[in-house]
């Protein structure tokens, strides 16, 4: 995931990071300081996690003397392995953190009983 992440273009807004919070826990962490919960969007297609955010600030009544807060929108999108799914998602303190885990499958042996002819 990280790999395909750090390949995908060369926009690295909003700037993230990727954690490894147990054996099969992973986070997500992106720094959307100026969005809301309302402006971000967090959906998984197929084995594809997309983090949108979009601007809803269109406000003419303030005047920025410097405006150095980006307020663009984005997309950044996580290719996920096999077996990995959301476990949830929240916003603090300006971070968006997407928890991720990984389903361990257990083996199944089965025993196939062999006919006689």
């Amino acid at each position: 995931m990280a790999e395909r992440a750090a390949r995908s273009g060369s926009d690295s807004f909003p700037p993230y990071n990727i954690e490894m919070q147990g054996e099969n826990a992973y986070r997500v962490t992106l720094a959307v300081a100026g969005f809301s919960e309302a402006d971000l969007d967090v959906t998984v297609e197929d084995n594809l996690l997309v983090v949108r955010g979009k601007t809803s600030d269109q406000n003419e009544e303030r005047v920025f003397l410097h405006r150095g807060i980006a307020a663009r929108q984005f997309q950044k999108s996580f290719v996920l392995a096999e077996g990995v799914e959301v476990a949830g998602a929240r916003i603090e303190n300006g971070l968006l953190h997407v928890d991720l885990v990984r389903k361990t499958v257990d083996a199944v042996v089965r025993t196939i009983d062999i006919e006689r002819v």
